[in-house]
């Protein structure tokens, strides 16, 4: 799953990955969602974190996206 991208990615390649906006994306990364940290101004997110966001969306039937 997301063979194309870094280990590492950032907020605009979240936004992708998810097919969210921007709001939603800072949203998620806020309220610690998806795991996260920053260097400076700028979100880094761990691949695997963004998978496990996934995989526990389904694990909970939830399937309201934003």
């Amino acid at each position: 799953m997301f063979e194309n991208y870094n280990d590492m990615v950032n907020l605009e390649d979240l936004q992708k990955m998810l097919d969210i906006g921007k709001n939603k994306a800072y949203e998620l990364l806020k309220n610690k969602e998806i795991e996260n940290f920053k260097i400076g101004r700028e979100y880094k997110i761990p691949k695997t974190a963004i998978i496990n966001y996934i995989n526990s969306k389904i694990g909970n039937g939830d399937t309201n996206n934003g």
